[in-house]
């Protein structure tokens, strides 16, 4: 595309990497990197010759007339926005490049449920040195080998979670909405009607469901009834998927032996800056490792992302097709 395009980026995201973006994008593109709350009248008077948002919710309507050829997502969660918001014809790309950091994090927590180094072998030692045992006596931790691992989800995460647990020797289990051909390190593939196989069967059971009306307390408290007594959940997908009271009746109760959380029911606010994730005391619990949604927050990830979006808009300008289309707008005015 010979002409020159521009785009509005949206620095409330919070995540912004404008240097990086700039830097990998032709000449043909002029870059505004502007506020919702401080530049918001600006942004509504430029809003129409814009051919590309890059951000999150912009909180006032596209102008149907307008330049707009692409609204480009920096991240992944798109529930802020459905296709009646944006005008017709127009898609909507996200960003993924989460996906390996999520899944180091997860086994990192998985080895740390198996060893206890960190949270018991490790502080008793401070404490109390040898503490009166020989080196080949005392209480044996557990092997990540030989354990079997249930992945709810087989998308960008699940898949990387399989690749990685496969080489400390697990099996692996996973259950997906749609029909897929599983890739070689998959022992057992199924579908959410045969969910209770995996339930059954998991040492740890990861969840990374998207949010929405079809997956919220889709992990309810029969869900937690099929588990192992062993078995610990971890959930890195949305917070509304694991039906609240149940998680924590299962922790609070020993029904399960623990879990892995980085998704939570509550998030800070303006009304409300630092909340308690749930309603229910899950940080007094001793048997959760808890993090604050930040399993895939490095500075790598973030320059990914940034020029993944930066590769799209180079598409755009080419005229090539576009990655991570995940709908045409379809609001008519």
């Amino acid at each position: 595309m010979d002409k020159n395009l521009s785009a509005l980026v949206l620095r409330d995201t919070g995540m912004n990497n404008n240097d990086l973006l700039k830097s990998k994008l032709p000449k043909c593109w002029n870059i505004d990197v502007l506020s919702i709350k401080e530049d918001k009248e600006e942004i509504s008077v430029a809003l129409p010759n814009y051919d590309v948002i890059v951000g999150g919710r912009i909180g006032m309507d596209i102008p149907r007339k307008g330049n707009l050829k692409l609204y480009q997502v920096p991240f992944t969660g798109i529930d802020w926005i459905n296709p009646g918001e944006l005008p017709e014809g127009v898609p909507l790309c996200n960003t993924y490049e989460h996906e390996t950091t999520i899944a180091e994090h997860l086994l990192g927590a998985m080895i740390e449920w198996q060893t206890g180094l960190m949270r018991d072998t490790d502080k008793d030692m401070r404490s109390n040195s040898f503490n009166n045992r020989s080196i080949n006596k005392g209480p044996h931790h557990l092997e990540m080998m030989g354990s079997t691992v249930g992945i709810i989800g087989l998308g960008r995460i699940g898949v990387e979670v399989a690749k990685r647990s496969k080489i400390f020797g697990m099996k692996v289990m996973a259950v997906s909405r749609s029909r897929k051909d599983p890739d070689s390190f998959i022992d057992w593939f199924g579908q959410f009607d045969e969910i209770e196989k995996l339930l059954k069967e998991s040492d740890f059971i990861i969840v990374t469901l998207p949010g929405g009306e079809q997956t919220k307390s889709f992990i309810n408290h029969s869900f937690f009834r099929m588990m192992k007594p062993q078995a610990v959940i971890a959930n890195v997908g949305r917070g509304e998927v694991i039906h609240e009271a149940a998680l924590y009746e299962a922790l609070a109760s020993r029904r399960i032996r623990g879990a892995i959380i980085d998704v939570w029911y509550n998030y800070p606010s303006t009304s409300n800056p630092n909340p308690w994730p749930s309603r229910f005391p899950i940080e007094k619990l001793d048997n959760v490792i808890m993090s604050p949604h930040n399993s895939a927050w490095t500075l790598a990830m973030s320059d990914r992302r940034w020029e993944f979006v930066a590769a799209n808009l180079t598409r755009l300008a080419d005229e090539e097709p576009l990655e991570n289309i995940c709908f045409i707008g379809e609001r008519v005015d």
